[in-house]
């Protein structure tokens, strides 16, 4: 019967299970090695991930400024035979920007036009923003878009 030395024969050397020893104390030296830079890693990641959640949500309501625009414009090219375009015109804008609060007072939806055939209707949009981090206003101010067409 063979044993666990190099040559084949007799019990395992002492420097054999010394090395497996240590080995082990090697292994568990390097887990705290490791938890000690995943804390010192987390909180950036962290930041990075709420950044990237906050652009989202920025842009969620930048899309949803954009369509609320579209919406108006569209509404006061077709009712310049209505007695009030301007009123229909942002009031379909409101309604269309369902998900920004304030209506009126945060959120802004300006229509402008003649009003005669073959003019043109400009629809004028902001909302505020700001990305905070942790507490701190990174950056602040309004989203702006702009859409135009034709009066029918």
């Amino acid at each position: 019967m063979a044993g666990p030395s190099p040559g084949g024969e007799g019990p395992a050397t002492y420097s054999e299970v010394g090395a497996e020893m240590n080995f082990k104390k090697q292994i568990r030296n390097e887990r705290g090695q490791t938890m000690t830079e995943f804390a010192f890693v987390l909180p950036i990641l962290l930041v990075l991930l709420f950044g990237i959640i906050q652009f989202g949500v920025i842009f969620n309501n930048y899309v949803t400024l954009t369509d609320a625009a579209r919406t108006a414009s569209r509404k006061g090219a077709v009712s310049r035979n209505s007695s009030n375009p301007a009123g229909d015109c942002q009031s379909a804008g409101y309604a269309a920007g369902t998900g920004l609060k304030n209506p009126g007072t945060d959120f802004l939806l300006t229509c402008s036009s003649s009003w005669q055939a073959g003019s043109d209707v400009t629809v004028t949009a902001s909302y505020p923003y700001d990305i905070s981090l942790l507490g701190w206003v990174v950056a602040s101010g309004r989203l702006n878009t702009t859409m135009k067409e034709r009066v029918e």
